[in-house]
Parts: C-alpha cells; sequence; structure tokens
C-alpha cells in the first residue's frame, strides 16, 4: 500500500499532527507509522554548513593569504549527534511504499531551511513533495493544513532567502571574525589582561552590540543639567489649580540666554527675579479648551511585543518567552509565535466567533469569563473588518498571537508562569473588542503681561478597554484640577495665590533590558537618521522575530554582554566594549543598524522574488572583498 510520509521540526509537535489526523499510529525508533502515514521529525536542524577547514584542511589555520573565503560550491554535513535521526529519516524518505511527503516544519523561513538541508543531502527521487503551511496545531488547523498542501516548490524563494541569510551570516562571520582577530587580536588580548584573544563578528550580533555599547557611553558621558521651572497657583484658597510658564514669542524673555529651554531658567536667581516682577500683576484667562479623547485598544501581540511585556513583568529573558509561546503553541491553546505581525488576516478575523465560542466554552477563568460575559451583555460588535486589528497588507508568514480557543485539556498542567503568559494573550485578544477609552481633557492658558501660564486636565471619562488591560493606576496630577480647569472662562480675572521655583534636571537615557532591546532590534528603522533610507528598509528590522532571542542570548553566552538576572538590565563587559572599539575603527558600518537592515530587506525581496539570488550574491561578495580591501590597507 502507497504511504504518505509527515515531518515535522519536533517529536512533540509530531505526536500532535498524528493526534489531530487520528492515526492509529505504532511508536518506532524515530517514527510514528499507521497503514497510510509515516510520521517523523527533524530534532532542529539536522545538517549544517561545513567548515572551511573541509574544503581544504590549511584553512583551519587562520591566515591572512586564505581570506576571504568564498566558496563556489557550498559544503554541507550531517550534525554528528543528531546523525541517527537523519539516517532513520533518510531511510524513510527512500522506501518505495513512500508516494508523497508532507513536508510540516515551522512555518517560516528557518523552518523551510531546516527541511530543504535534509531534502538536499538525502535526494529522495520519484517522490511528490508539498508544503503543509500552518498558523496554529489545532485539529482544524492541521486537517486544512494537509488538505491544502501545495507543491513544496512554491515555497522555492523562501527556501532562496533562507539559504542566503545562512550564506550572508557564515561569510560574514568567518570572513571578519578571522580578519580582524589576525589583525587586532594582540591588542584586544592586552587591553582585557588575556594572553590570547579572538574577535568574534556577525551581521546582526555586532550591531546589537553597537547598541548596547553606545547607549552605555551615552549614559556615562551624559552630565546632568539642572534648571528651574515656574509654576504659578491661580483661583481662591478653597479652588486653585497650578499653571506652568512657558515662554512664548510675546514673552520678554523670549530667545533670551537665561533659558534653558523654554520653560526653564539657567540659574535659580534669574527664576526668581522673574517672580518679582510678576508681582502685584493681573491674571487673566486667555484661553479654555475642552476636548474628548478616544483611545483604541493597543494592536495584538507579535513575538517581540509579548517578549517585552514578559521581560517588564515577569524579568525573564526573550528565550525563555519564546520557550513558554512555542510550549503554548504546541498544546493547541495559541497561533504560531515566531511572526512580526501584530494584525489578523480577513480570513481568520471573518471565523474569529470560533476562538471567542472557544474561550467562553473551555477557559474556567473567572476574570475571563467576566469580560466575555460583559461583551454578550453590551453587545460588543464582534465584526473586526474594516479596523486596524484586520490589514492582509501587514502580514507576510503569520498573523498575531492570538488564543485559539482550544487546547484546555492541556491547560491545567502547565506551569503558573505558562498560564500568566497566556492570560496574557487571552487578554491583549479580547480588548481588541472593547470600545475605545474616552478622556475629557481641559487646557488653559493664564496670561500675566504677556507672560503665559498653561495648565492641563485630563480625566477617564469611560474605562473602555482599560477594564481588561489595566495600566498601573497611578493618580495622575492633571487629573485633579479638572474639575476646576473646566469652571473656568475666558476673559474671567483670576487671584494669585502665589508663584515658586521648581527645580529640575535632564535626565540620561535608560538602558536597554531584554525585551526593550528586542524592540529596538524590530524597529530598527526609528535609528537611522536618514529619512529616506529609513522609509525604504521600513519593516526589515535588525535579525527576525525567530533568531532575536537567540542573538541576545549569543552575546551573553561569549561575555560581551551581561544581563541582571533580577532586573534585566544589559550592560557591556570591558570586553564588548575592546570588541566596539575595533569594529568602530576598523568596519563602522557593521555597527549601524542601516547597513543590516538592508540587508535583511534584501533577504525579504528574495523571498518575495523582487530580486533573484544571484544579485542579492553578487553584492554580497562585492562588499566582503571590498572590506577587505580598505582593512588590509589600514594594516
Amino acid at each position: 500500500m502507497d504511504k504518505k510520509i509527515l515531518i515535522t521540526e519536533k517529536p512533540s509537535v509530531a505526536m500532535q499532527m498524528a493526534k489531530a489526523l487520528k492515526l492509529n499510529t505504532t511508536r518506532k525508533d524515530g517514527y510514528l507509522e499507521s497503514d497510510e502515514w509515516l510520521v517523523t521529525w527533524c530534532v532542529g536542524h539536522l545538517v549544517t554548513m561545513s567548515y572551511p577547514e573541509k574544503y581544504d584542511e590549511k584553512l583551519k589555520f587562520w591566515r591572512l593569504d586564505t581570506l576571504p573565503f568564498i566558496p563556489k560550491d557550498w559544503k554541507y554535513e550531517v550534525i554528528p549527534n543528531v546523525q541517527k535521526q537523519f539516517n532513520i529519516i533518510k531511510e524513510l524518505l527512500n522506501r518505495e511504499d513512500v508516494k508523497t511527503i508532507y513536508v510540516s516544519t515551522d512555518s517560516g523561513r528557518e523552518g523551510e531551511y531546516i527541511y530543504r538541508l535534509v531534502d538536499q543531502m538525502i535526494n529522495p527521487q520519484g517522490k511528490e513533495k508539498k508544503r503543509v503551511w500552518i498558523d496554529s496545531q489545532t485539529e482544524e488547523e492541521v486537517i486544512k493544513g494537509i488538505k491544502n498542501a501545495k507543491d513544496l516548490s512554491e515555497y522555492n524563494s523562501l527556501s532562496d532567502a533562507a539559504y542566503l541569510r545562512a550564506k550572508e551570516d557564515y561569510l560574514i562571520g568567518i570572513n571578519f571574525s578571522r580578519l580582524l582577530s589576525i589583525i587586532y587580536g594582540r591588542r584586544l588580548a592586552k587591553e582585557i589582561n588575556e594572553d590570547k584573544a579572538s574577535i568574534s563578528v556577525g551581521r546582526v550580533m555586532t550591531c546589537v552590540l553597537g547598541m548596547v555599547v553606545s547607549r552605555e557611553r551615552e549614559i556615562r558621558n551624559f552630565v546632568k543639567t539642572k534648571y528651574y521651572k515656574i509654576v504659578g497657583s491661580f483661583g481662591s484658597e478653597e479652588s486653585n489649580f497650578n499653571a506652568e510658564w512657558k515662554v512664548t514669542e510675546q514673552s520678554k524673555l523670549y530667545n533670551s540666554n537665561k533659558l534653558y529651554n523654554d520653560n526653564g531658567f539657567k540659574k535659580l536667581e534669574d527664576a526668581k527675579q522673574f517672580i518679582l516682577d510678576l508681582k502685584d500683576k493681573e491674571a487673566i484667562v486667555k484661553e479654555v479648551k475642552k476636548t474628548k479623547q478616544k483611545e483604541n485598544p493597543p494592536l495584538l501581540f507579535n513575538l517581540a511585543e509579548i517578549q517585552n511585556e514578559c521581560t517588564k513583568r515577569f524579568k525573564i529573558k526573550p528565550d525563555e518567552t519564546l520557550d513558554i509561546i512555542q510550549n503554548l503553541y504546541e498544546n493547541k491553546l495559541v497561533t504560531y509565535p515566531r511572526t512580526d505581525a501584530r494584525v489578523l488576516s480577513t480570513a481568520v478575523a471573518k471565523e474569529i466567533g470560533k476562538n471567542l465560542n472557544g474561550i467562553t466554552r473551555g477557559f474556567k477563568n473567572e476574570e475571563v469569563q467576566g469580560y466575555l460575559k460583559k461583551m454578550i451583555d453590551e453587545k460588543y460588535s464582534t465584526n473586526l473588518i474594516k479596523t486596524k486589528y484586520v490589514n492582509d497588507s501587514k502580514i507576510t508568514d503569520h498573523y498575531a498571537i492570538i488564543p485559539t480557543g482550544q487546547g484546555y485539556e492541556n491547560y491545567d498542567k502547565l506551569p503558573n508562569l505558562q498560564k500568566e503568559v497566556y492570560l496574557l494573550i487571552v487578554k491583549r485578544f479580547l480588548a481588541i473588542f472593547y470600545p475605545a477609552a474616552e478622556y475629557s481633557k481641559v487646557s488653559a492658558t493664564v496670561d500675566i503681561e504677556n507672560e503665559s501660564f498653561f495648565a492641563n486636565g485630563k480625566v477617564c471619562v469611560k474605562e473602555g478597554y482599560l477594564e481588561i488591560l489595566k495600566p498601573n493606576k497611578q493618580k495622575n496630577a492633571e487629573e485633579t484640577d479638572i474639575s476646576i480647569l473646566a469652571t473656568l472662562k475666558k476673559g474671567q480675572k483670576l487671584e494669585i495665590q502665589n508663584f515658586e521655583t521648581k527645580d529640575s534636571e535632564t535626565s540620561p537615557p535608560s538602558r536597554y533590558n531584554s525585551g526593550s532591546i528586542i524592540l529596538a532590534m524590530e524597529n530598527a528603522g526609528k535609528l537611522i537618521e536618514d529619512e529616506e533610507l529609513r522609509e525604504q528598509i521600513k519593516g526589515a528590522g535588525i535579525g527576525t522575530s525567530a533568531t532575536r532571542a537567540e542573538i541576545i542570548k549569543k552575546l551573553e553566552k561569549i561575555r560581551y554582554i551581561e544581563i541582571n538576572s533580577k532586573t534585566q538590565i544589559i550592560t557591556p563587559t570591558n570586553k564588548g566594549e575592546a570588541i566596539y572599539d575595533i569594529v568602530n575603527y576598523a568596519m563602522p558600518d557593521m555597527l549601524n543598524p542601516k547597513l543590516t537592515a538592508s540587508w535583511e530587506k534584501g533577504l525579504d525581496l528574495v523571498a518575495k522574488k523582487e530580486i533573484n539570488s544571484d544579485e542579492f550574491t553578487t553584492k554580497l561578495e562585492k562588499y566582503i572583498k571590498s572590506k577587505f580591501d580598505k582593512l588590509v590597507i589600514k594594516m
């Protein structure tokens, strides 16, 4: 009897998919078998690129005359500790009774690469190859994925991008790590008090190190500047409000060198003199503005957003968050985690009632059930079409991370932290069905002989979605004044209670933590000063959702950065700073987000078939050779 084979990325996924397909399987060594199916798995990467010495034994030694190393024909090899599983897959793929291969590694660039390397090494002949592309591990999605599986060749451009990413990282990493180590290794060893030292460079890793070191030096070199604000108190003794002075074009201090900024004096005596000059003057309400403000629920979680949120709330590292959400995904509770999108597709939005119904029936959480009941009682719309939460153009591989409304048979077995992360995802999802939060705002301007004092008040009049996503509700100073400000009328004369100076000082930028650095990597475009280039590479951050956490982990492992286990604050090590200085001198563009992001954009264009692999390869090789020429001249 002809058989079909299903290949997943890991054993746990294989078990879930076999269960979803209701296969009556027998467990064998490294695979499952039923009458119609074989189900097997990779264990992450089974095949890797060969090191230079596999091309030529002489390349084992780091010498200038063997660089740059750019192979014409690339060599690959099976990773020794997974050779057994590779052999099992090879035997299964070459079985005569296997006619169709269903590839179900993770639905993304790296998942594609994992299988394509296996296929390349085994090269099974006479088989039909299909690609299963799914967004969750639910039974319905798995069955649909098998049914709608496209020919593997439909994903060739994604495969091309995956191969190019690996080649790019290999060529930049090996060539520039060797070259910089040869030129500057002794200098580095001397600086960090070691007998010898090598310099590890990476396309993404070095750029992230640059972000961390640059921020640290900004903080270190920051000089606090003290300045003095003027605050006036207006109204009666029983009912008054505070307003802050700010320079305007009508002010006698407009463009004065006595000011630090538009609302602060450099010297305390100048601030006090200004107060004396206002004594016994008349205060009049110049303007009163009353507005209503709406604040819509935030977009859904993508991986970067949930990693940042979990670092803030639970003080865990991004790779730990990814492991948690991957486990929730494999337990059918949430959709695919490695996504950059924060919106849903139109197709998913049309069926969103299934997710909501599933949560209502299956999730035994009192708080969540209360939110769902309110949605029903208040008749909140569940039609998301034509809202900002649905946008097909902002989705590449997968839509945002949302609860499936399934998998609750697995929920009770989860550790508490995983349950808390799941609850975060559920609440962010439910919030998009709730109305906007509404605020009343009042702003008033008080004039004293062309000197303007400004007061603003804001109060939440309708919680809306904030009922679910409760922020830290600290009493906002603005809220205390709104009732008084709302009674003011233009032209009204006010009694002046007093003036006082208020000490202020400038603040240094904050250090990155292990979550905020992930967001900074995702939004690399914001770090680029050139507006045209920023728009051009918009959406192509540093690294991908699948790799960012690993980059941070590697930088910590090789001791270029340190992460405080309690606060998750990131600081560079002495070694990291020394390497930053070397790279900054030798090839500073490696530290610049625009180079890394533009390479990422190029890979994206290959995946979208907008440029071909040869064009990308030519540019990459040209870049490496030109950098080598410049660096060798610097020696």
